[in-house]
């Protein structure tokens, strides 16, 4: 494990105190690889490794902090020591899985403000915000520490054999899911605590029995090698073999070749991704390049289109508007369920949430974006939309691209387009998602152009129906069109907000996201990393604890077809 020690420390942190603070130690600016230090590593391959900077998106300025991005020696010690520790793991109970995830969350905790103001000095985030995300994160962990102590979750079913049945003798089966072995995690830029480094897709993860091999993101190194140190730290406390964690660096121009070569490698036998449907798309086609194609569970864009229909707007078209500003400027518009796509019926009330919606446009101001790339991406968009004839931008005003030359904030500005029906059906870029503070409205002259709207959309993880009493029958047509496209249906409601339990689903058709029959948050994520084993006729010690006749985890079963 790379420990303080290997820290570059004529390099400090801005920010960094030369003490640690309730448990905070700045980041070394290497991988960390098993139990060694990734700086040993080098040492012995005789290279110079490629090196990075994080940038401050408030200020334009790249940290003081070196980061060394992983080589390929690394990466394979790395994918090596994780199968070695999916079967020296192997043993390891349902409590002790727990046991290893609640100590994730305290190390995390322990961290205190230190790791929120790194993470906003590499993304632009408020430490509020960031403080909230990490509240969700532990609790995340905490989550899946009691989906694994609970143990149902493996699915046991026991047939018991016959063997005097006739004509023929009757088998014992039994079945139950297994982990798929060590899972590559690739941190994401927009939540650099939730889904990086100790995020859902870890905590499902580990909670399964799978080790995790985490690529890290550019944009926000440190803040996840902190984390990822807090799980190395975890798992060498609760004695589960080094290898459990593994942390990548990505930057300086090594990003694709690490992705590829975790994709690639032969120990790796599943991918949790979140990021642009490019990115996802790229990462699939590498892993199903392989002689054993192997499964990549990809988030990859979302449109989360929202319908106004008449009544609510009559009765609530100001405050439905201003919710849903709030909604499209949360986190700078850079949040997954950002609703991008406003329908509405021109209809009385239907101005009044329009005249809510530009004023809040109209009086925001332009904020730090994740990143460079990300603001460019935003530039792009809107110049495509400059392009749509009859499409006006109606409040904000566009993001300007950076001067490459200049040092100065990376921000993103509302914007806020109108447009009608007709326009948004001929125009398919108006259909793609928009990463960033930006929404479109268009206005409906029929219920029946609503309909056709909703059936133009592509899969997204939400869609949203603000109705009222007399909306009933329209709000269901809807409904049954939008069932097929989006994995939540928002009633009311914004999409921003996700309640992580046992019923939260965050998944949706392609493109939203490669596999619609799993979600990436909510418990039943864990399913994702398993694929089901049957046994049949085989020795009860041979057996699973899950499986075996005295059932010594106690967990909920089916046996003989009655729950038990």
């Amino acid at each position: 494990m790379t420990t303080a020690s290997s820290q570059n420390t004529e390099q400090p942190m801005p920010h960094e105190a030369t003490e640690a603070v309730q448990g905070y130690l700045p980041p070394s600016g290497w991988s960390i690889v098993g139990a060694r230090s990734a700086a040993e590593l080098i040492a012995q391959e005789e290279i110079e490794p490629t090196s990075f900077r994080s940038v401050d998106p408030s200020t334009g300025r790249p940290s003081a902090m070196l980061y060394r991005a992983a080589t390929d020696h690394q990466l394979d010690e790395t994918a090596r020591l994780a199968w070695e520790a999916f079967y020296a793991n192997e043993g390891k109970s349902p409590r002790a899985r727990g046991e290893l995830l609640d100590a994730i969350a305290e190390g995390l905790e322990a961290l205190g403000d230190g790791l929120l103001q790194l993470a906003s000095s590499e993304t632009g985030l408020s430490t509020a915000r960031l403080a909230a995300e990490r509240e969700r994160t532990c609790a995340t962990l905490r989550l899946f520490a009691e989906v694994a102590r609970e143990g149902s979750w493996v699915e046991a079913s026991i047939d018991r054999g016959s063997p005097a049945r006739r004509p023929v003798p009757k088998p014992d089966l039994r079945a139950m899911l297994r982990p798929l072995g060590p899972v590559a995690v690739f941190g994401a830029g927009n939540f650099p605590l939730a889904y990086s480094s100790a995020g859902g897709d870890t905590a499902s993860a580990l909670a399964a029995g799978c080790p995790v091999i985490i690529k890290g993101h550019p944009g926000h190194p440190g803040t996840g090698e902190l984390a990822a140190r807090v799980i190395s730290q975890a798992v060498a406390r609760c004695g589960f073999h080094p290898g459990t964690i593994g942390f990548l660096h990505a930057g300086g121009g090594r990003e694709i070749a690490v992705g590829r070569g975790l994709a690639l490698h032969a120990c790796v036998r599943a991918i949790g991704f979140t990021g642009s449907l490019q990115g996802g798309l790229a990462v699939q086609e590498v892993a199903q390049s392989r002689p054993d194609p192997i499964p990549v569970f990809a988030e990859m864009g979302s449109v989360n289109p929202v319908f106004v229909l008449q009544h609510a707007a009559q009765q609530q078209g100001e405050v439905i508007g201003d919710r849903l500003a709030s909604s499209v400027m949360n986190s700078v518009g850079q949040m997954c369920t950002c609703p991008g796509l406003i329908f509405i019926r021109l209809a009385e009330g239907a101005e009044d949430l329009f005249r809510s919606l530009s004023d809040r446009f109209n009086h925001a101001d332009p904020a730090p974006m994740l990143n460079a790339r990300t603001r460019d991406q935003l530039v792009q968009r809107a110049e495509q939309f400059g392009a749509v004839s009859r499409l006006e931008m109606r409040a904000g005003a566009p993001t300007r691209p950076g001067s490459p030359d200049a040092i100065r904030p990376i921000t993103g500005s509302p914007a806020l387009y109108r447009t009608t029906f007709d326009v948004f059906r001929s125009q398919p870029t108006l259909h793609e998602e928009v990463f960033g503070p930006v929404a479109v409205l268009v206005t409906c002259r029929s219920d029946q152009e609503m309909i056709e709207a909703a059936g133009l959309i592509q899969g997204s993880l939400t869609g949203s129906i603000f109705a009222a009493g007399h909306d009933a029958a329209m709000s269901r047509r809807l409904s049954q069109i939008l069932e097929m496209r989006v994995g939540r249906l928002v009633f009311n409601g914004v999409p921003t907000g996700l309640e992580i339990n046992d019923s939260t689903v965050h998944t949706g058709p392609f493109p939203s996201t490669s596999a619609q029959h799993v979600t990436a948050q909510g418990t039943r994520a864990i399913v994702r990393w398993c694929r089901p084993l049957a046994y049949q006729n085989a020795p009860d010690a041979m057996l699973p604890p899950e499986l075996r006749d005295a059932n010594p985890h106690k967990i909920r079963r089916r046996e003989d077809s009655v729950w038990v």
